[in-house]
């Protein structure tokens, strides 16, 4: 049951009647009018904006038009009070009963509040982590792991069909490199002393497995092999042993792709036709290429940038800065060539919208990249990129240091394997994706009200308890969804009770505008809300026993806050696994 939809519906047929009767003209547009929640409780249960939107388009004033609005909303028997605020806003006051059969119906919904009726096209495509493949993913690979993760939870459970995405970037010169890193573990698997690795190698211990999988397939073999000939050989094992690698480490994180998309598959290699060349010539054809020098950016360096007339694609006439080029001066393509095949290929797969999530470092490829997927649409598909800041790994408030470089640095899987997937999770999404996140070691397992994964989790703990006690006090006791839906709610009437039953209307529209917005760490704020709502009920209850979850003296209230307690905790639960952490029936 989603009350603002409910009176959204309910207000456009207020609009409806009012046109009908000539009181206001036809055809006003109401895509910016809002239903939501008052920003102080104060004010009432519901907000609306028509009058406020409507006026300009109505050839009315917002007040007028707000009055002729409220009138008909006082009607409705749910409402309590219809109130006008400021130069036009609407501010409705519900009847309690309202909020009863919320209660009730999500109650017998479980977990299945707050999700969204399939929404059909179009469908989505969330691409995440794409960690090139050379070595274990760091801390900062994580927190796009688990955003991406999350939006695409988020996504599904708001009724969106998604699938999600990993890009391996297997065909730029870093792979080349990867493969000569291996080939020098290769070696020293043969026996060789290697000594220091050589400046411009990957010089990490995690290619060892690679060269001695080689070593074990193949002998010395290799070693009479010219580049030419073992290079390819062993890039291939090497981007296989990495790829294995980073899935058994997104695995530990709970992250699991549904597809893995080769960017060699675009170059007409391995069998595939070359989908770069089509897509350029695509554009050519549209006149969307030209040959054609480009002036050097100003103020930031551009690795695709050459002093020299290239081949150019028109990217200003879909939004972006300046034109860019598709080709290097050896004849290569750019990067941004690939990528703008690879987008295309999104959408000949059948997704109209795609959402990439990119490191914090990539920030100036966004709307180079919104206009290739503009332009070999038709601009028939949309592409959202989310940036995700760097994390900063503390211990006790002490900076660990990274470098990827030298082979020094503390992975992923060392992080998941100390604190735990549900703290990485949780903490990775428990601020907004732009903003910098310092992540402490030391602070996440602390078992505090200061620790948000702690707090939620116990929240859902103690709900579970609360229902352990309960079967003891009141063996005969049907603690079914079904029975509990039938308990005088009525009796609900203590204003923690009571907001904390708003909070779980409430959630079916965080939900919506959380997915709409793209935003997942909406998810997790509002179940730390919901968490610290319900911890201070708790601690209420031990100054008013008339407050307390079971009482042993009084099997009606019992009953009703049972099923209060079923949908606080089913709600949690609902979020936690959105944001992918597990809500656990004990802590100790």
């Amino acid at each position: 049951m989603n009350i603002f939809e409910t009176f959204s519906a309910r207000l456009a047929a207020v609009l409806s009647g009012l046109v009908e009767a000539g009181r206001i003209p036809a055809g006003l547009s109401l895509a910016r009018v809002v239903v939501e929640p008052t920003k102080d409780p104060a004010h009432g249960d519901l907000a609306i904006n028509a009058a406020m939107v409507l006026a300009k388009e109505a050839g009315m004033a917002p007040r007028v038009l707000a009055e002729l609005i409220v009138a008909e909303l006082a009607k409705d028997s749910d409402v309590l009070k219809a109130e006008i605020a400021g130069p036009g806003f609407i501010n409705l006051s519900l009847q309690p009963a309202v909020f009863t059969q919320v209660l009730k119906a999500a109650v017998l919904a479980g977990t299945e509040h707050g999700r969204g009726a399939p929404k059909g096209e179009p469908r989505v495509n969330v691409e995440y982590v794409s960690a090139n493949p050379t070595g274990p993913m760091h801390v900062g690979h994580g927190r796009g792991a688990v955003f991406g993760d999350a939006l695409a939870s988020l996504l599904a459970f708001a009724g969106h069909d998604v699938t999600r995405e990993y890009y391996i970037n297997d065909a730029g010169a870093q792979v080349d490199v990867l493969a000569r890193s291996a080939f020098l573990r290769y070696r020293e698997a043969l026996g060789e002393e290697i000594g220091p690795i050589p400046e411009g190698l990957y010089p990490g211990d995690y290619l060892v497995s690679v060269g001695e999988t080689l070593a074990r397939e193949h002998g010395p073999a290799l070693l009479d092999k010219t580049e030419w000939d073992w290079l390819p050989l062993v890039r291939g094992a090497a981007i296989d042993g990495m790829m294995a690698m980073i899935r058994e480490d997104l695995a530990a994180l709970g992250v699991v792709h549904q597809v893995f998309f080769s960017e060699r598959s675009l170059q007409g290699r391995d069998g595939n036709s070359n989908a770069v060349h089509q897509t350029i010539e695509d554009l050519r054809a549209r006149d969307l290429i030209y040959e054609g020098r480009l002036p050097p950016p100003k103020g930031q360096k551009d690795e695709d940038w050459e002093d020299r007339e290239q081949t150019l694609f028109r990217a200003t006439q879909f939004g972006d800065d300046v034109d860019r080029p598709l080709l290097k001066s050896d004849g290569s393509y750019t990067y941004f060539a690939n990528d703008i095949a690879y987008h295309r290929s999104k959408f000949t797969r059948g997704f109209a919208e795609m959402i990439d999530v990119w490191g914090a470092d990539h920030g100036g490829y966004v709307k180079r990249m919104q206009a290739a997927v503009k332009a070999v649409t038709n601009e028939q598909g949309s592409l959202d990129v989310k940036l995700c800041q760097l994390v900063r790994l503390l211990r006790n408030g002490e900076q660990v240091r990274m470098s990827k470089r030298s082979g020094d640095f503390v992975t992923l899987r060392e992080v998941i394997d100390e604190v735990g997937r549900d703290a990485v999770r949780f903490m990775m999404i428990f601020r907004k994706n732009d903003a910098t996140l310092d992540f402490d070691l030391a602070k996440v397992v602390e078992q505090s009200k200061d620790n948000p994964v702690f707090y939620v989790q116990y929240a859902h703990a103690r709900c579970a308890s609360i229902f352990r006690q309960a079967a003891e006090v009141f063996p005969d006791l049907d603690l079914s969804p079904q029975a509990l839906a039938e308990a005088d709610l009525g009796l609900l009437t203590d204003e923690s009770e009571i907001g904390i039953v708003k909070m779980i209307a409430a959630y079916p529209r965080m939900i919506d505008a959380a997915a709409a917005s793209h935003e997942p760490h909406r998810v997790a704020f509002f179940v730390h809300e919901l968490a610290s709502a319900f911890h201070s009920l708790w601690n209420k209850g031990k100054d008013s026993p008339q407050l307390r979850f079971v009482n042993q003296t009084d099997r009606k209230s019992t009953s009703a806050r049972l099923a209060f307690v079923h949908a606080v905790r089913s709600v949690l639960a609902s979020g936690l696994a959105v944001v992918g952490v597990t809500a656990p029936e004990e802590m100790r």
